[in-house]
C-alpha cells in the first residue's frame, strides 16, 4: 500500500491530499521477501532504506538521501501481486473507489484505513492497477515530485480514453486550487502539477486506432545517472534486461517486478 505516508505525522508543513489532489504522489512495491528486495535494489539503484511504523515488513527507500519509493513484504501474505504501483492523491478515497467502479473499474483492496489516511488498490477498466491516497503527503512532497525521482507512464489501448477516466476519477482539468491539468503533448497525454509534469499517458498516435496488442498498465520510472550500469546489476542480482538503449531500460528485478530506468538528463 502507500507505506511512508505516516512518516510525515505530526510534522510542521505538512500536505494534505484535501489541498493537492490527482496526481501521482508515491510508488510502491509489493515484494515476498523483504531481505532479498532490498539487497536487489540497493545493488541496482543504489537506494538505502528506513523503518517504518507499519511494522518489520516495510520500508521506505531512500534515494540520494530523499524518500523516493515504499517496499512491502506482503505479497505472499496478501495474496498480491509483485508489482510496482503508483498512488494517486484523492481527497475520498471512498469516493474515488465509488468513481471507478461507476465507470466500469474495479476496486481490488480497500478502501482501508492506514493512519494517518486510508488507501485503496483499484483498476481502471482496461485492467491497469493502480492505488489512492487520502491523507498526510510527505512535508517534502513539493520537493519529490519536482526532483522526478520516480514518475509513472500508463501504458493503454487509447490514451484520449483513459485520459476520460482518470480525468473523472480525480477531477483532472476541474480547475480548482491543487488540481491537476491535462495537455496534449505530441502523442501523449501529459499531466501537470503546478506546472510540473508527473504522469504521460500513452498508446502511439493519438489519432490511430486502439492497439490490441497493448497489456494496460501503469510503468514506474526510476531517473538514474547510468542506464547500462543499472542493467548490468540487474543481471548479476537476480534480475533481468526486457529492453535496452542508451536511454533507457525495461528491468524485471529478482522476484518478477517490473520497472524502468530512465536517463536523468533526460527527463
Amino acid at each position: 500500500m502507500n507505506h511512508d505516508m505516516t512518516s510525515s505525522a505530526g510534522s510542521t508543513g505538512v500536505v494534505s491530499t484535501h489541498a493537492v489532489y490527482g496526481a501521482p504522489c508515491w510508488v510502491s512495491l509489493t515484494s515476498r521477501d523483504l531481505e532479498t528486495t532490498e539487497g536487489f535494489y540497493s545493488a541496482v539503484l543504489g537506494w538505502e532504506w528506513r523503518p517504518m511504523r507499519l511494522g518489520d515488513q516495510f520500508r521506505v527507500a531512500l534515494a540520494d538521501g530523499r524518500p523516493v519509493a515504499g517496499i512491502a513484504a506482503v505479497a505472499g501474505m496478501w495474496q498480491m501481486a509483485v508489482a510496482w504501483t503508483p498512488y494517486f492523491a484523492v481527497r475520498s478515497a471512498d469516493e474515488a473507489a465509488a468513481r471507478v467502479q461507476e465507470r466500469g473499474g474495479t476496486a481490488a483492496v480497500g478502501p482501508i484505513s492506514l493512519p494517518p489516511g486510508r488507501a485503496a488498490l483499484l483498476a481502471d477498466r482496461d485492467g491497469a492497477t493502480f492505488g489512492v491516497w487520502e491523507g498526510e503527503l510527505f512535508s517534502d512532497w513539493p520537493t519529490w515530485r519536482r526532483a522526478q525521482l520516480a514518475f509513472v507512464r500508463l501504458h493503454t489501448r487509447d490514451a484520449f480514453d483513459a485520459a476520460i477516466f482518470y480525468g473523472e476519477v480525480f477531477d483532472w482539468a476541474s480547475g480548482r486550487p491543487g488540481g491537476c491539468e491535462v495537455h496534449y503533448e505530441g502523442e501523449e497525454v501529459v499531466l501537470r502539477s503546478d506546472g510540473d509534469v508527473v504522469a504521460r499517458i500513452t498508446s502511439g498516435a493519438l489519432g490511430s486506432a486502439p492497439d490490441p496488442r497493448i497489456r494496460p498498465h501503469w510503468q514506474v520510472h526510476f531517473t538514474v545517472v547510468d542506464v547500462a550500469a543499472c542493467a548490468r546489476a540487474a543481471e548479476e542480482h537476480g534480475g533481468s534486461v526486457l529492453s535496452l538503449d542508451p536511454e533507457e531500460a525495461v528491468l524485471r528485478d529478482n522476484e518478477g517486478a517490473r520497472f524502468t530506468v530512465t536517463s536523468r538528463r533526460e527527463h
